[in-house]
């Protein structure tokens, strides 16, 4: 039995805070952060709206685009640093608010990675035969954590949320490899007290190595080269970590996802965000070979190549 994607969904605030907008509460400018970043623009939720909230949007979207009700979904995983609160998680609020009644519930850590490693949790449930439907929801709030006197991380992120459905399909779609990475060494270079810490520099220079690594491993793992990847979609961090992914895969620009301009850094929900925006975009088609990438806090790391398709 193979694990796919059956639907998708996502959520994003409707406030826009622009560069320029930026340029007026501290000091920085949009050429800077469009040099640097790729990013033009984030969306960031009021007070109002809490992560739980974007998660919920999203995945009403995902489930109704699954073709299925919420009482049909035996697990929910939501890939999340930006919980409502400690406890109870994100995924147990989902569940209830969902009606998801028969669904277990629980909340995956793993920063801006978190995504991937939920998607390949729910893979293992779903081809073991144990659940038939999975909702795997990447959200942020990040706006929450985020120091707006601090101009090397203020400027990145940005809020919203990304679900999908994962599920049986027929033989030779869905996920075909993976590979989840951590190196708890580099966690000192991005972490949260307060607010989001970062080391730019060390992060930057692990993103630009293991996105790619990550990228060829996973092709290799599925009997697969570079040639035959049709679209890939990294994680929306940083449009120069993006473009060495894209380099390493000698894709044509129009090969790779680009929403960080229009949403910034969302962490765990930048993949599915992007994923539904491509197939929108009529850019991702039946049969076509996706591959999914992103690295994050701890330090974590996770890929994934997938024939699209039910």
């Amino acid at each position: 039995m193979n694990a796919g994607i059956t639907g998708v969904g996502r959520y994003l605030p409707e406030n826009i805070v622009t560069n320029l907008d930026l340029e007026k509460r501290m000091d920085t400018s949009d050429e800077w952060i469009r040099t640097r970043t790729g990013i033009e623009e984030r969306r960031i939720a009021g007070d109002d709206i809490e992560t739980s909230d974007l998660a919920y949007r999203a995945a009403v979207e995902a489930i109704s685009n699954a073709g299925i009700s919420a009482e049909d979904l035996d697990l929910i995983l939501v890939a999340t640093v930006t919980p409502d609160q400690p406890f109870p998680t994100v995924s147990c609020m989902l569940q209830d608010q969902l009606g998801a009644k028969k669904a277990a519930a629980m909340d995956v850590s793993a920063a801006c990675a978190g995504f991937m490693y939920g998607m390949v949790t729910a893979k293992q449930f779903i081809e073991s035969g144990a659940y038939k439907y999975v909702l795997i929801v990447g959200v942020e709030k990040l706006s929450k954590i985020t120091d707006w006197n601090d101009r090397n991380t203020a400027v990145l992120f940005g809020d919203g949320a990304g679900a999908v459905v994962m599920g049986p399909v027929s033989e030779g779609k869905g996920v075909l490899s993976f590979e989840l990475g951590s190196d708890g060494s580099g966690g000192k270079h991005l972490y949260q007290e307060d607010y989001i810490v970062m080391n730019g520099r060390e992060v930057f220079k692990f993103a630009v190595r293991q996105m790619g690594e990550s990228s060829i491993n996973v092709l290799e793992k599925a009997g697969l080269s570079k040639e035959d990847v049709d679209f890939l979609i990294p994680h929306q961090a940083n449009i120069r970590i993006m473009e060495s992914a894209r380099q390493r895969l000698e894709l044509p620009v129009e090969k790779m996802s680009k929403t960080v301009h229009k949403y910034g850094n969302t962490s765990a929900a930048s993949i599915p965000i992007s994923l539904f925006e491509e197939l929108e975009a009529g850019k991702i088609k039946d049969g076509d070979l996706v591959v999914m990438v992103g690295f994050g806090g701890g330090l974590t790391w996770g890929a994934i190549a997938m024939r699209w398709g039910k």
